[in-house]
């Protein structure tokens, strides 16, 4: 199956106007490029530009390079938290974005502006406190976090089966992407039967061709096992990284019950800078989910894409059939999966 010759109907790709339910994370510094987005986009999925760590005069470029680039939407991901956040909502306003999307901070601060200007308004929740008051503000959908995300997991840190189960019961006529621990077309299956319209892929696109990582940040992505990712910074905004020497020396502290402001100076010492840009996979922040343990090999974006739409298919494929109760001449009949949506 060619996933560009392919269309997945859900909520989330009625909504944004993609072919495939298929959302590649705003990732700092491995889609704080044009490359990746611009792939997954012309792929079917949604690219997400992150703006994070990009200094406005990039983030400009890359903007115009993606809307150049492609006729397909794209997304920008504002962390509310980053410093120039005004700054960069102008930016996003002048340039007219197709989608933006908000976390770690509250959506009110952007949604009316932007929801004038036409723009789609997508907000990162990790329970279902937050995600009530993000419907309350009127965001257009909800990316819904759970505990097996790289990079800032809920605190509480319940799954995402368990948590994005839960929001889309309280709010079925919100459209919702699940993230968290998706990485192939099975990952995919399971988010659309928990009732949400597409699954955010981080860790699977880290390892991606086009993603702006140093190839030992890639190579630490393959390699690593399901168990070899914990999270550290309790207090400090906790990140889910590897297990390397900076995620070590801040677990003995924690372990130890140390002064916050200890660990506050061990935190900030390491960056996610140091290990994606320099490659230091040892001392620096490697933020990655667990479904790393799922990722076994860097391919272009569009390959991944391609082969979580046939992973898909053939999960769906292998789902037994419902089979009725025997009836009264012992002989059962198979309900058609004709029709089923």
């Amino acid at each position: 199956m060619d996933a560009g010759a392919a269309r997945i109907d859900t909520s989330v790709t009625r909504l944004l106007g993609c072919d495939l339910p298929i959302v590649q994370a705003g990732m700092s510094w491995a889609s704080s490029n044009s490359r990746l987005p611009l792939a997954v986009s012309n792929a079917g999925g949604l690219g997400v530009i992150a703006s994070g760590p990009m200094r406005i005069p990039d983030l400009d470029r890359t903007i115009n390079e993606v809307a150049a680039g492609t006729d397909r939407p794209y997304a920008v991901n504002l962390p509310l938290y980053r410093k120039g956040a005004d700054e960069v909502m102008d930016l996003l306003a002048a340039r007219r974005v197709p989608i933006l999307i908000g976390s770690q901070g509250g959506p009110r601060r952007y949604l009316q502006r932007f929801k004038d200007l036409g723009t789609l308004c997508l907000h990162v929740v990790a329970n279902e406190e937050h995600a009530a008051k993000a419907v309350d503000a009127g965001v257009d959908a909800l990316v819904v976090v759970g505990a097996e995300a790289g990079g800032h997991p809920p605190g509480g840190l319940v799954t995402t089966l368990v948590t994005v189960r839960a929001v889309a019961r309280r709010f079925p006529d919100v459209p919702i992407i699940a993230s968290g621990g998706f990485a192939d077309g099975a990952g995919l299956a399971a988010a659309l039967s928990l009732g949400a319209g597409a699954a955010q892929f981080g860790t699977r696109f880290l390892a991606s061709a086009e993603s702006n990582l140093h190839p030992s940040y890639k190579d630490a992505v393959i390699a690593a096992g399901t168990g070899d990712t914990r999270t550290v910074g309790r207090g400090l905004g906790m990140i889910r990284v590897l297990s390397n020497d900076f995620a070590d020396r801040m677990r003995e502290l924690e372990d130890a019950g140390a002064d916050l402001e200890l660990r506050r100076a061990e935190f900030t010492a390491s960056s996610l800078r140091t290990a994606a840009v320099d490659g230091d996979v040892t001392g620096g922040k490697v933020e990655m989910g667990q479904s790393a343990g799922l990722v076994d090999a860097v391919l272009p974006a569009a390959r991944i894409v391609e082969l979580i739409v046939r992973e898909y298919a053939a999960t769906r494929d292998r789902l037994p059939e419902v089979l009725p109760l025997m009836n009264s001449g012992g002989r059962s009949h198979p309900i058609s999966r004709s029709g089923r949506s």
